[in-house]
């Protein structure tokens, strides 16, 4: 049967009880009804798989003690039963055993950021999407936003010209109490390298803030100069983090990341000026763009309005007055993988350059920023070079 005419089948390693983003994962795959929820490893405890999959009504048969059974029964269920791709929402110590299993198996991969837990393991799991050719995406959620797809369209456009100066800001008080020593599993893994790896909040949220600038102005950053710190005793990874940038096209900019500053919530905010004209748009508030231009009045651009781009209108799902956020935007990253699933499926594989969603390249790419931030930092907040 044509995928097209039938949903196509998920999977999911990792996102058992007392985990956050799998519920995010598997409501985002579901919204746009293109998706049914098969099968899972929900957790290394085979009791946290199987209630899991109890509360998800899955197939008992379909709960696996351990992700290398998964990929292999998977892969050996008929075509019209097998999971078309896996989502993999575990930390970032496993993500890419996990990857590998399920391609060499030939099933396609939707794959929680930070890509890996070393730079060499994405530059290897780089090569097995290539040689494989199954789809690998990213969720950079925020890039699935209408208006970060519009303000995208006003830099490739020409519109507002060459960037100048950029400020992205990704600020959080989650770590600011040491949530570790009283056993809260989101804060367990992120502060321990053994599951996070090199970076803290430069893996958690640094990597979404790069990728973000990056998505938007399509100006690479060239070099960098990163000041990290830790705060809290007993504490490993950097809990804060700001590094100088220097863009491709000659710009400059800061970017500043936080998980101990207080009173902030979710709070990702960029600004980026340029030559013709500004914009700036904030996460928590993200219905609304806002552009300036020299000696014109500010203007404050709505989701779902007439005006924008088809980029934007692809994207939005209700009308203005509706708002639309984080589990919209996730969704939209999703439609694009299902998409890219669909044409392989279908003998007409996309290539990579045409995804609209974030790929094992930009996964890549946020290693390499964050192996090059602590190399700066640890040298003394030296410039460091970060590859293009």
């Amino acid at each position: 049967m044509e995928s097209w005419k039938r949903k196509l089948r998920m999977g999911m390693v990792g996102g058992g009880q007392g985990a956050f983003i799998g519920w995010v994962h598997r409501m985002a795959a579901a919204l746009d009804q293109q998706v049914d929820f098969v099968a899972g490893c929900f957790s290394r405890d085979f009791e946290n798989t199987k209630t899991t999959g109890e509360q998800l009504y899955l197939d008992p048969a379909r709960c696996y003690k351990t992700y290398r059974e998964m990929a292999d029964a998977e892969a050996k269920l008929p075509s019209d039963l097998r999971i078309d791709f896996v989502s993999i929402v575990t930390p970032n110590e496993s993500h890419f055993s996990i990857a590998k299993s399920f391609l060499d198996a030939g099933i396609h991969v939707v794959c929680d950021k930070p890509m890996t837990y070393t730079l060499e393991e994405a530059e290897d799991l780089v090569k097995l999407v290539a040689q494989t050719g199954l789809v690998f995406a990213l969720t950079h959620n925020y890039t699935g936003h209408p208006l970060v797809r519009h303000a995208r369209q006003l830099f490739a456009s020409g519109e507002m010209g060459t960037v100048r100066k950029v400020i992205v800001e990704y600020l959080q008080d989650f770590l600011m109490y040491p949530h570790e020593k009283e056993g809260q599993k989101q804060a367990l893994w992120r502060v321990d390298p053994k599951q996070a790896g090199l970076g803290g909040t430069l893996g958690d949220v640094g990597s979404h803030a790069l990728n973000l600038m990056e998505y938007i102005t399509n100006d690479r950053v060239t070099q960098i100069c990163a000041d990290k710190s830790t705060f809290l005793p007993d504490r490993k990874l950097d809990e804060d983090v700001n590094v100088l940038l220097r863009l491709t096209g000659g710009g400059k900019g800061v970017l500043t990341i936080s998980q101990i500053a207080t009173g902030e919530e979710n709070n990702l905010w960029i600004r980026i000026y340029a030559s013709k004209g500004a914009i700036v748009w904030c996460q928590e508030n993200p219905n609304y763009l806002e552009v300036y231009r020299y000696g014109e009045p500010r203007q404050t651009m709505s989701r779902a309005s007439g005006y924008l781009s088809e980029a934007a209108r692809d994207s939005t799902r209700v009308p203005t007055g509706h708002p639309e956020g984080y589990l919209e935007a996730f969704a939209t990253i999703y439609c694009g993988a299902v998409e890219a699933i669909r044409r392989h499926i279908d003998g007409n594989p996309m290539k990579s350059d045409e995804y609209n969603f974030p790929s094992v390249y930009d996964g890549l790419r946020g290693m390499q920023f964050i192996c090059q931030a602590v190399e700066s930092s640890d040298h003394g907040a030296v410039w460091v070079d970060l590859p293009n």
